[in-house]
């Protein structure tokens, strides 16, 4: 690792890395967008990212004209069939141009981000590990992100195509917005003749409750473990999660048998009772690390003052609770929203379809694909939005009880 700590060596690798990462993630990205052939080139990555590397780490002064002169240098390159992107010859002026920009400045500017500290002579250990940190975490925020919002993507796109364009191409993912409003003919087609509104609603129906049941037993609970003092309670709070050492698979056959036998298969009721069996543990795990962390004299206080066991719970505890019993319920909303096996195995009905029994049904040759995508995108939007809106409040709630006191 030593001889690899010099500027103007660390630099061009750290170039080359990033400009051949950029060069793969713009190729699919305008593939995908625009539907014509891009492609990523190893040699003139590896040009490029040696060439901005060693120039923003040789030439200090006027940073921004140089800047601009290379972003404007690298633009040029790329658009004229030289940058780290092959861009075919069929590719419009329009689209050649915004590749060629999105490759410069991609390039460009993250790379004299993670060079700012490098001297082109011998490096400390410090500065060598700096670079090579910020380099992990802009690729590692490239990275996730675009495998996160790629297959995503592709199901959006997917979901908006025709029969006759998905046959002819079925790796075009761009937007036709001259179609207009039909661009959407697959929603409405999917909430009109396959009952994707009743879905919905079942399964925020089946979602709600599961929160409130698994809230009725998780709370007192929690509760027991955290403040009492019973025989066993030690061995009760290290085995809470010992349910999930167990496949749900494993349990499929035997809960199918179960439930068939005393008519619960095929039925909402049987759907409410075998759902919090998979919420409740976790939600007794997260609330009894919370109730451990609040301060027992308050509540020793309301014990002191007259009120009863159940009283302190429901007037001090619970009111104090509340970040965590936000972050509990949407946790367990989103369990049961995304719920898919025991939908699956128990429910024949269609009149009684969750949004993912829903969504299977339309996994069939007789169906067009893009009805498929779309009921994904009207299954994952919902949770999607709910999770992102709130997901302040659930970090919160998550991390408010680890640390006593």
């Amino acid at each position: 690792m030593t001889r690899f700590r010099y500027g103007y060596i660390t630099a061009p690798i750290i170039g080359f890395l990033w400009a051949f990462t950029i060069a793969i993630l713009v190729a699919v990205i305008m593939s995908f967008i625009s539907g014509d052939l891009f492609k990523p080139s190893l040699t003139f990555s590896l040009v490029n990212g040696v060439f901005v590397g060693l120039t923003l780490l040789y030439l200090k002064a006027n940073k921004r004209l140089i800047l601009m002169g290379l972003t404007l240098l690298i633009f040029l390159i790329s658009y004229f069939g030289f940058g780290a992107v092959f861009i075919g010859e069929q590719v419009s002026i329009q689209n050649r141009m915004v590749t060629s920009l999105l490759i410069a400045l991609a390039i460009i500017l993250p790379i004299n981000i993670m060079l700012t500290d490098l001297n082109f002579g011998a490096l400390t250990r410090h500065d060598f590990e700096h670079a090579i940190i910020k380099f992990l975490t802009w690729f590692g925020y490239l990275f996730f992100t675009f495998i996160v919002v790629i297959p995503f993507y592709v199901m959006l796109m997917t979901s908006l195509k025709s029969q006759q364009a998905l046959l002819a191409n079925p790796l075009d993912f761009s937007i036709e917005f001259s179609k207009g409003w039909a661009l959407f003919r697959s929603y409405i087609e999917l909430f009109r003749d396959f009952n994707f509104g009743q879905y919905l609603s079942m399964s925020l129906m089946i979602s709600v409750l599961t929160v409130f049941i698994t809230l009725l037993f998780s709370v007192p609970g929690a509760y027991a473990i955290a403040r009492l003092r019973f025989k066993g309670r030690a061995a009760m709070s290290r085995s809470i999660l010992l349910i999930y050492m167990v496949p749900m698979i494993v349990l499929a056959l035997p809960i199918y048998i179960a439930f068939s036998t005393v008519g619960l298969r095929n039925s909402v009721v049987g759907i409410l009772l075998i759902y919090p069996v998979t919420t409740v543990p976790v939600a007794l795990y997260m609330l009894q690390g919370y109730f451990r962390g609040l301060p027992a004299e308050i509540e020793e206080a309301g014990l002191m003052d007259g009120l009863s066991r159940l009283a302190v719970i429901w007037k001090i505890t619970l009111p104090l609770s509340l970040p965590a019993l936000a972050s509990v319920s949407l946790y367990v909303f989103m369990i049961s929203w995304n719920e898919f096996l025991l939908a699956f195995m128990l429910l024949d009905d269609p009149s009684k379809f969750t949004l993912t029994r829903g969504v299977a049904m339309l996994n069939s040759s007789e169906i067009p694909r893009q009805h498929l995508m779309a009921g994904a995108v009207v299954a994952t939007i919902p949770i999607m939005i709910i999770f992102l809106g709130l997901e302040r409040f659930m970090t919160k709630g998550l991390t408010a009880g680890s640390v006593k006191g």
